[in-house]
């Protein structure tokens, strides 16, 4: 049994409808915190069940049965290392054999904020004894493209990064990965990967291809971090949430988003999907 949590989110979803192509849907456990929102999944013949990380009593009986296990990483930044070791302490209760984490590129050094609740998961899933493998995922194309319909509307998008390069990959990318290793048979505990986009790209070169593929001006403003933080407050992001991205983005402009390494490529046999094509995905 394969169970994947936050499977309505916007990774997950991909994830079970990946792992729907070469498992057998009564293989597969969507852990979810409202099962009325999967109702799709249900009807696919996938087995849902409550897991809220905030209940820990639900998450010890989601998992009974279960031998793999994929832990997205929660959305709650400031509570996420308190409900993974949850999801932890409940998977070894449960005796899972295999428990796959997404993490965040670079996390056993990175100076960004978002790096130190995924460096203190870690921490705990070597600490648990629960077999583990750790996927490092990289920055997601769908940061900016998400956004391109409205940066195309004021002929400009705005950013922290100065030249610093993102290795992104989409989340299909990192699904497929995810699903690699939940599937695989040899997988050695405590490994890590490191997955990175095969095309590295800055801001203003978003910005330019934007421009060449939706026949409309489009620039890249670089702005000091705090006055990027406001930005994103202004826009209606929690003031936090907008400080914790900005900071994001000035660690890009350090090089903390980019990398080197193959381990995505290798994971899904081919190259990350290439930036013309996930923005022309958004555009179209």
């Amino acid at each position: 049994m394969i169970a994947v949590t936050g499977a309505t989110g916007q990774l997950g979803q991909k994830v079970m409808n990946q792992l729907l192509t070469t498992v057998p849907a009564e293989q597969l456990v969507a852990l979810v915190r409202s099962p009325d929102k999967a109702a799709d999944l249900a009807g696919r013949g996938v087995d849902v069940r409550k897991a809220d990380y905030d209940q820990p009593d639900t998450l010890t009986s989601a998992l009974a049965g279960v031998d793999r296990l994929l832990l997205i990483s929660g959305s709650e930044i400031g509570q996420r290392t308190r409900q993974h070791q949850a999801v932890i302490d409940a998977a070894k209760a449960q005796g899972v054999e295999l428990l796959v984490y997404t993490s965040i590129l670079s996390a056993d050094k990175s100076p960004l904020k978002l790096a130190e609740e995924h460096r203190q998961t870690e921490a705990a899933l070597k600490a648990s004894g629960v077999p583990h493998v750790i996927l490092r995922n990289g920055w997601y194309t769908e940061n900016y493209t998400m956004g391109l319909a409205g940066s195309l509307e004021q002929g400009a998008m705005a950013g922290a990064a100065g030249e610093g390069v993102f290795n992104a990959a989409t989340r299909q990318d990192y699904a497929e990965a995810a699903v690699a290793v939940l599937t695989r048979e040899d997988n050695t505990s405590g490994t890590v990967y490191e997955l990175a986009g095969t095309e590295g790209f800055t801001l203003a070169q978003f910005a330019q291809l934007g421009s060449e593929l939706s026949g409309k001006p489009l620039t890249y403003q670089n702005m000091p971090e705090a006055d990027f933080a406001g930005l994103l407050a202004q826009v209606g992001l929690p003031a936090e949430f907008a400080a914790i991205l900005a900071d994001s983005e000035a660690g890009a402009a350090d090089g903390w988003l980019a990398s080197e390494s193959k381990d995505l490529e290798t994971l899904i046999g081919r190259p990350s999907t290439p930036l013309k094509t996930a923005i022309q995905d958004a555009l179209n």
